[in-house]
């Protein structure tokens, strides 16, 4: 807040501050001697008081604003002094600078001094005493001085010419450019030695006398070329200027250098373009725009046979003996094909490249007559071959081909020569077309490596499919970058269709022509294999029902030609890549990998059976057949052999046939790991209650009405000691199918009737216990004996002990199930319905068991809150059974909307996550007292 004077600690003959005193100004002076312009705080350690002087609000940009909004920017400024300091002995200065963005978005800076003092006669640090000062303008100034150093920095740091200072002939200052050119990495390798280090012994004189004369002048030096020394020893040539600066102060020198390798080095190529002229093998003849020659080098002079004297100052067309039009040749894109003539009359085969140059020409005319020649004998031997040869250029298109290529191919020359290779479509022995990239001579031309002895299909523009056994190399080994490939390829169609007619009889049936049982297992083997990376596979073991009494009664001729309808019946069935096979008798199997549900597995049984029950007519009868179908699903991972996988699918056909015929049936791996499972959860069950591994867990019932716990509901826990937890979902449903859920049920009620029992004489607690009974329980006879025993031995009272028996219980034998419950209840114990609304109870069947609770099903709780439906049905369960006076319990509460929905419509109790877990008895209501010590 704003004050007029700040009342703090003065200062006593001590030096001291003396009690009582106002804040002499000595003190304030003193923290705010560098200020221009400073206003005075204070911040109290005992009441986090804040106080000000006035004009403060105009330094934290909030001149004019309401006390509390300046209170808040000064607070937020002062933070870290007020944070820090409570602890500080008295008398100590700190100083904070801090910037903050006023409300027009101007970005400001405030430094706050502050002193730790005391008031009265206490030691410890009481509060700051603190001014505030403005320097937004010295920290712009301060920037701007900063980023124009940057820039300049910058532009000599990033400077693509070299940059150094020396002083006194020793190196002070290099950037990046420098360091590169000395060879150097870091500038540690360079400042502090001197120049005459980097310098040639013929170099150095020069260097310093321009030193010299700059010290003289006072100019810079003009470029000069000076030889560098790197620190590896090399040499190089720069061409250097050297200006006068200044150094922390001191006069020095600063030298610009700058790369001439790249010029000298054209130099150098001019020269050696030169040479080349003169000793290229091409003729090389320079013409004006008129075709007149200028100059004629010693290539032109051997091919041509005329000197250059002779040639210079003649006409190109008059020496080649041939019209030479350049600007023909530009517009034909630069190269042609021509034939001249030498001074002998001899004919040449020419190859002319034109290049405008100084208003004239330049040809390059290179002599190909010899290998021209020669190519023209290597296409009348390619033209007589009959195996087919191709030459793809460096472009990877068609250039060219021999008859027989053609032939094969099934494609006049004019449609192959300039197509790409890639547009030929190769398919391999498996059927898969041969990507792009793997085309036999993309991967030569990438590699240089020949593929020898490929068989691949292609199809020609006909229809017809071609086998070919082909070979690609490259055209010229010495050179296999860029350089063309030569495709070489024999017709194989027929001698690979005698092999697969072979091939397909020792794999197929000869009756049906279908798979046979080593083709079958052959591809089962294929699709296992491929798991990891493909698609489940999927079996269908097929059986026709009675097809004996056919074959027995009308002949094995008709039974014959029944098993070859129904094989073509089941291959229309499936699809193009599914796989029918007869392994004998009357036995098919499909072996299919495009399914990846179980439906689509029953789908496609259900296609078959309807496909195989259509009537046939064979011999003038009409026949009906059926079939028996096992399906096996093999999912990614299956470690099975194939063999294993077509018994799993018999056996599930078997199964098919046990259970009626004319229907299909899945064998389930799962399935029968979970038998595996379950035999041996049932055993170690057996064992879990005498080694201690059952316990029980209690949820707290809690009352709607006044929010307190009114009973506990106990539900049995197993820790496996290999498997950890088993769900009671899991190991329940094991007991009641057998004598065990009898043998623990008396276990449950013994232990937690005792514990309860307890629990109510150490916390005088009224509070119920909820025990659930299972069907198999009501039909124990020692159910009644046993509930009144545990009563008896443990003290807990009957009507303390609610038995909850579950709704399709009760409704399995009513009668039976009444006679039961009239019995415990005539015992004083509560009775209630458990999961109510699951199965088919009704008011009339509420009234005659004489409950006592009613607990509505978790299914509905769960939607109370989003469904309407939902919220109706619960409220009429409620309804009927306060009708009947029944305590109505709502289980599985999970959150706050849903209680307070349950609160709202009369619900008397409830329990659930959301007003608490499953515990132990020592976490629900601490540790029993140890006997012998006071409590």
């Amino acid at each position: 807040m704003e004050a007029d004077a700040l009342v703090m600690t003065g200062t006593g003959e001590t030096g001291v501050p003396a009690a009582g005193t106002k804040l002499g100004y000595e003190l304030i002076a003193d923290l705010a001697l560098t200020a221009d312009s400073a206003f005075i705080w204070s911040f109290d350690f005992a009441d986090d008081t804040l106080t000000w002087m006035p004009g403060l609000d105009g330094v934290v940009g909030l001149a004019g604003a309401p006390e509390a909004t300046v209170h808040a920017r000064l607070a937020e400024l002062i933070a870290p002094l007020t944070a820090g300091t409570r602890k500080a002995p008295p008398w100590r200065d700190f100083e904070l600078e801090q910037s903050f963005e006023t409300d027009d978005g101007e970005s400001r800076w405030i430094r706050l001094r502050a002193r730790t003092v005391v008031e009265g006669d206490g030691e410890g640090t009481a509060g700051l005493l603190g001014v505030a000062t403005d320097v937004t303008d010295r920290h712009e100034n301060r920037q701007a001085l900063a980023d124009l150093t940057d820039r300049y920095r910058l532009l000599v740091e990033l400077s693509p010419d070299a940059i150094c200072v020396h002083e006194g002939e020793v190196i002070t200052y290099v950037n990046h450019a420098a360091l590169a050119f000395l060879g150097a990495r870091t500038p540690a390798e360079v400042v502090g030695k001197p120049i005459n280090d980097f310098l040639t012994a013929d170099s150095l004189p020069a260097v310093l006398t321009r030193l010299a004369s700059l010290t003289r002048t006072g100019d810079s030096t003009g470029p000069a070329e000076t030889t560098i020394k790197r620190l590896d020893g090399s040499l190089f040539t720069v061409e250097a200027v050297g200006l006068l600066t200044t150094w922390e102060g001191r006069p020095a020198f600063q030298v610009v250098m700058r790369d001439v390798t790249a010029k000298k080095a054209a130099a150098d190529a001019l020269r050696y373009q030169a040479a080349l002229v003169c000793h290229v093998s091409d003729a090389i003849i320079a013409t004006t725009g008129e075709g007149v020659v200028t100059s004629w080098n010693p290539a032109a002079e051997l091919v041509y046979g005329w000197t250059s004297a002779q040639a210079v100052g003649k006409l190109a067309t008059e020496l080649v003996g041939a019209p030479l039009d350049p600007e023909t040749v530009l517009r034909e894109g630069g190269v042609s094909q021509a034939t001249h003539r030498r001074n002998d009359g001899s004919t040449l085969l020419i190859r002319v490249s034109a290049a405008e140059m100084n208003g004239g020409y330049v040809l390059l005319c290179a002599d190909e007559t010899a290998w021209r020649r020669a190519e023209q004998h290597y296409s009348t031997v390619v033209a007589a071959l009959d195996e087919g040869v191709i030459v793809m250029g460096p472009s990877g298109h068609i250039e060219s081909g021999n008859p027989a290529a053609f032939r094969i191919l099934g494609s006049p020359r004019e449609d192959l020569i300039g197509l790409p290779c890639v547009a030929l479509e190769l398919y391999d022995e498996a059927g898969r077309r041969i990507p792009p990239d793997e085309l036999p001579s993309v991967v030569t031309r990438r590699t240089g490596h020949t593929q020898n002895g490929l068989v691949v299909r292609i199809r020609r523009p006909d229809g017809r499919d071609v086998w070919l056994s082909l070979t690609s190399r490259v055209l010229s080994p010495d050179n296999p970058a860029g350089a063309s490939v030569v495709t070489s390829f024999t017709d194989i169609t027929e001698r690979r269709a005698i092999g697969a007619r072979l091939a397909h009889e020792a794999t197929h049936d000869p009756l049906t022509d279908l798979a046979n049982r080593t083709l079958v297992l052959n591809r089962l083997g294929e699709a296992l294999s491929g798991h990891a990376r493909g698609p489940a596979t999927t079996v269908l073991f097929i059986d026709l029902d009675k097809f004996k009494v056919i074959n027995d009664s009308l002949g094995h001729s008709v039974g014959d030609k029944v098993l070859r309808i129904a094989g073509e019946r089941l291959r229309r069935g499936v699809g193009k890549t599914d796989l029918v096979g007869r392994l004998g008798g009357d036995e098919f199997v499909v072996v299919t990998t495009g399914i990846t549900e179980a439906q689509q597995a029953r789908a496609l049984a259900e296609h078959l059976r309807d496909a195989l029950t259509e009537p046939m007519t064979v011999i003038g009868r009409q026949l009906h057949i059926d079939a028996s179908i096992g399906i096996v699903m093999a999912e990614a991972g299956d470690r099975r052999a194939p063999e294993d996988l077509l018994r799993d699918a018999d056996v599930a056909m078997y199964q098919a046939k046990t259970l009626g015929r004319a229907r299909f049936e899945f064998f389930d791996v799962e399935l029968r790991e979970q038998m595996q499972r379950r035999l041996r959860l049932e055993q170690d069950l057996r064992d879990a209650l005498q080694n201690g591994q059952l316990w029980t867990a209690y949820q707290p019932v809690v009352d709607l009405e006044t929010g307190e716990m009114v009973a506990v509901e106990a539900l049995l826990r197993w820790t496996h000691p290999v498997h950890g937890a088993i769900s009671p979902v899991e190991f329940i449903p094991l007991a009641e199918e057998s004598d065990l859920i009898n043998v623990i049920g008396k276990h449950v009620l013994r232990t937690t009737t005792r514990e309860l029992a307890k629990r109510r004489a150490q916390h005088g607690l009224d509070l119920n216990l909820k025990v659930n009974l299972s069907a198999r329980q009501l039909d124990d006879p020692q159910l009644v004996p046993m509930v009144r025993d545990a009563l008896a031995t443990t003290g807990l009272p009957p009507g303390a002990l609610c038995l909850e028996v579950t709704e399709s219980a009760l409704m399995r034998d009513q009668a039976a199930a009444a006679e039961v419950l009239a019995a415990l209840r005539n015992l004083g114990v509560l009775l209630a319905i458990d999961d109510f609304g699951t199965g088919y109870s009704s008011l009339a069947q509420l009234q005659r068991l004489t409950l006592d609770t009613l607990k509505i099903d978790r299914s509905f709780i769960t939607g109370i809150a989003e469904s309407r439906d939902a919220e109706a049905i619960v409220t009429s369960i409620i309804a009927m059974a306060h009708a009947v006076d029944l305590i109505v319990v709502a289980e599985g509460v999970e959150d706050e909307d849903q209680l307070a929905i349950l609160r709202a419509l009369g619900c008397d109790q409830a329990q659930g996550f959301h007003l608490g877990r499953p515990v132990t008895a020592e976490q629900l209501f601490g540790p029993l007292p140890v006997p012998g010590k006071e409590s």
